[in-house]
């Protein structure tokens, strides 16, 4: 007989028209006893052994059946051979028949046993949860939960298994069945990480990333200069095909990023794709202290601030830029947003705080129509013509301060729709250090406008030449068009 007609483990099975076994994850005997005792499992199976015993001896008779001795005649075994081999094969059916009663009996008491455990069977926990129920951890669950783990422990090939990884991967997976990209969980050493990084410093290649919807692979959204990142080579929406020869598919943001970083003078191997063409890309990991803010004075009073991402110290490094330009005859700014992925509201909202008029900022409103405002009092209020460069990059928090500076007026948005992520986050930390980061909201701009999914239409497009730009020349044809542009302004 073969063992699989004993007994199924907790796996899902199918029947012989596939259709789903209602009890394919509880540890059990074969469908038709299911309901039988131990006792009457084994005595079926010596039954069958004996059913078994009679029909085993037909081996021994090549001639056929018709040379099979009939009920009350004695066979002709001369020497006793056939005897023997007729022994030697009830032996070894009996040992098969006996180790498969124990086996069946061993799994049915630690179902019981889990069930016990978890205050009765599996039906009559479901009944105790109730079908509908609010609630995902019931004791059905968690009875399957520590029969997957009891498989893993008895059939996975390797021994080492890390029960923290696991543990870990169980709360990824919860998170991760919401369906949201942009929802995550984060363990203790994770949400350090994230918190280090946005203090301006972590080590790693020096390349901003992001989700890409579209293709489900991250991708990069910008490079720092004088990183590593820029010494390789990466640009803006190269997409991260792999890290190190592992698929990034379907990875959360910070799972790729983990990835990517690593200890200082270490190697990362990436494969890109730009132009539907893969690329390989070894780049080396070093300490990045990345500046949020970037800035320089241009001839004509041209002042031009770059915003890289809204972290912790982004608000100061921002307020210094903009005090140094006004001190060195600012007549028009240029605002840069591309390439900027985002990042802490509070941050972009005191940043906005340093250009807009009395007013709105932004609002959130959660799934109960709960709206959070956020004012501006305008005593800072930007005086000189600002043109605010975007791209398909720009994305969340930079979508926030474009949209209230284009509802307001104040400025002249340049280069091309913007990436369209119109939700809030937020980390909610617990006890043990991790913390779940979830969409809690979408946002709008003052004039009630939410671009999840659309976007922010420049009042200007002009497209990005990529050749030229990363040819030796050099070029970067919106920024030449940002300062046309706000030199008509400021003539004006």
């Amino acid at each position: 007989m073969q063992q699989n007609e004993f007994y199924t483990v907790d796996i899902p099975q199918r029947n012989q028209q596939n259709q789903p076994n209602q009890q394919s994850w509880q540890t059990q005997p074969q469908a038709q006893n299911m309901q039988m005792s131990g006792q009457q499992i084994q005595n079926q199976q010596q039954m069958q052994y004996q059913q078994y015993q009679q029909y085993a001896q037909y081996p021994l008779y090549p001639q056929g059946p018709q040379n099979m001795p009939t009920p009350g005649q004695p066979k002709k075994d001369k020497g006793g051979k056939y005897f023997w081999c007729g022994l030697a094969t009830g032996l070894v059916s009996a040992l098969l028949i006996t180790s498969s009663v124990y086996l069946v009996n061993r799994l049915q008491a630690l179902a019981d046993a889990k069930n016990s455990a978890t205050g009765g069977s599996i039906a009559d926990s479901r009944d105790d949860a109730g079908n509908g129920s609010d609630t995902a951890i019931t004791s059905d669950m968690i009875a399957k939960m520590e029969l997957i783990e009891e498989i893993i422990d008895t059939y996975y090939y390797q021994e080492d298994i890390d029960r923290q990884i696991l543990e870990e991967g169980a709360y990824e997976g919860m998170v991760a069945a919401l369906g949201d990209p942009y929802s995550e969980y984060y363990s203790a050493e994770e949400l350090n990480a994230l918190y280090e990084e946005s203090m301006g410093v972590y080590y790693g290649i020096g390349a901003y990333v992001t989700l890409d919807t579209v293709t489900g692979y991250a991708k990069i959204s910008g490079v720092i200069a004088g990183t590593p990142a820029e010494e390789a080579d990466l640009r803006a929406d190269d997409i991260i095909y792999k890290v190190d020869g592992e698929d990034t598919y379907g990875l959360a943001l910070n799972e790729v990023t983990a990835l990517i970083k690593g200890e200082e003078g270490t190697y990362v191997n990436l494969t890109l794709v730009r132009d539907g063409e893969e690329i390989e890309k070894e780049v080396v990991r070093r300490k990045v202290e990345a500046p949020t803010v970037n800035s320089e004075m241009y001839d004509n009073g041209i002042a031009y601030i770059q915003i890289t991402e809204f972290d912790t110290v982004t608000e100061d490094q921002f307020a210094e830029a903009l005090a140094v330009a006004r001190e060195t005859g600012m007549e028009g700014l240029i605002l840069d947003l591309r390439a900027n992925p985002g990042g802490n509201l509070s941050s972009v909202v005191n940043i906005a705080k340093m250009l807009l008029p009395e007013g709105l900022i932004v609002y959130t409103e959660d799934r109960d129509g709960n709206r959070d405002e956020y004012y501006c009092d305008g005593s800072r209020e930007i005086e000189v013509p600002m043109v605010v460069l975007v791209d398909g990059n720009s994305a969340s928090a930079s979508e926030i301060l474009a949209g209230a500076i284009k509802d307001y007026g104040v400025g002249t948005l340049l280069g091309t729709t913007t990436f369209g992520k119109g939700i809030v986050q937020r980390p909610v930390e617990m006890s043990d250090g991790s913390a779940v980061k979830l969409t809690i909201s979408s946002y709008y701009t003052p004039n009630g406008t939410n671009i999840h999914g659309i976007g922010i239409e420049p009042d200007v497009v002009v497209e990005f030449d990529g050749d030229r730009y990363y040819s030796d020349e050099e070029y970067d044809n919106q920024l030449e068009a940002a300062k046309e542009l706000l030199l008509e302004m400021i003539d004006e």
